[in-house]
Parts: C-alpha cells; sequence; structure tokens
C-alpha cells in the first residue's frame, strides 16, 4: 500500500466519528446516511492531494463532509423524511444506557427538523469549536456564528419539547 494511501486511511479512521455524525444529522434513513458516508469517504479521498497541512485534518475533514451533505441534498434532489416514528437504527456504545438512546433518538430526529446552516452549526459546537472556528469553517463572522447557533439551540430545544420529551 503506498504511504499517501495509509496515511489517508489512518486519518480517516482515527476522525471516522465526524463522517458519522454528520451522516446521521443530515440523513435520515440508515440506508441514506451509509451512501452518504460513501460519498463523503469519496470526496474527501478525490480531495486529499489539496489538503495542504495548514490547518488540522479535522477541520479539513469537517469541510469536506459538510460541503459534501450540503450537495448530496441537491444532486439527489432529496427530501427528507422525519416521521414521529423513532429511527430504525441508533448505532450506539455497549455501555450507553436505554435513557441515554431515549435521549439521543429526539435530539437527533429534532436536529433532522433543523435547516443545513442551522445542523452545520449544532455540529460544530458538539464538536468543541470556539464561535471564531465555526465561523471560519462556515464562512460567516464570529458573531454571527454566536447568534445563529444560540437560535439554532434555542429551536432545538422547541423541537424536543414538541416530541412530548421534557429536559
Amino acid at each position: 500500500m503506498e504511504n499517501k494511501e495509509k496515511e489517508f486511511l489512518e486519518l480517516v479512521e482515527a476522525h471516522k466519528g465526524i463522517i458519522h455524525k454528520i451522516s446521521r444529522m443530515y440523513m435520515d434513513a440508515e440506508d441514506d446516511q451509509q451512501d452518504l458516508t460513501q460519498e463523503i469517504i469519496y470526496q474527501l479521498w478525490k480531495s486529499y492531494d489539496s489538503f495542504q497541512h495548514q490547518s488540522r485534518f479535522s477541520t479539513w475533514m469537517y469541510r469536506v463532509a459538510l460541503n459534501t451533505a450540503l450537495v448530496f441534498f441537491k444532486k439527489e434532489k432529496r427530501k427528507m423524511a422525519v416521521t414521529d416514528t423513532m429511527p430504525e437504527h441508533i448505532a450506539m456504545e455497549e455501555n450507553v444506557t436505554a435513557t441515554k438512546e431515549l435521549q439521543l433518538a429526539h435530539f437527533y430526529r429534532a436536529v433532522q427538523k433543523l435547516e443545513r446552516l442551522e445542523k452545520a452549526l449544532v455540529f460544530l459546537h458538539l464538536e468543541n469549536y470556539s464561535h471564531k472556528e465555526i465561523g471560519e469553517n462556515l464562512g460567516i463572522s464570529e458573531g454571527n456564528a454566536r447568534i445563529k447557533l444560540s437560535r439554532a439551540k434555542d429551536k432545538l430545544k422547541e423541537l424536543i419539547k414538541k416530541q412530548g420529551y421534557e429536559f
């Protein structure tokens, strides 16, 4: 195996959670999540030569993955099918309790109802990016990122409450 390919595979493996989270946030059905995951990995490999190591790999990976998720919608002309039922499959670690699974199911169902930019804001926030970094990743100002994130979090809380789940 070529060094470039080996390096790429190691980096993707180290940061695969990014891909899975984005796929889950943007697609409802498990098959669609898998399709998006494959498309993200393909786009990462296709553009790997453009990664110049000026930023962290994970930062570059976020940008490629988010852009791929947005293009995936447009290209396939897919509309998210949001239902009132629980998602069919929730990938969980073995030690997560039933309560935690329920909370995550409510969270992901609510996130799927957010606008694309709001999803990206929430995702980057959950990954502990600062407002400045979020703004840089999304091409908006730090102040705008802060305001839009606050509004997205409020909207998310309301969506979760509408599902009948109380904090």
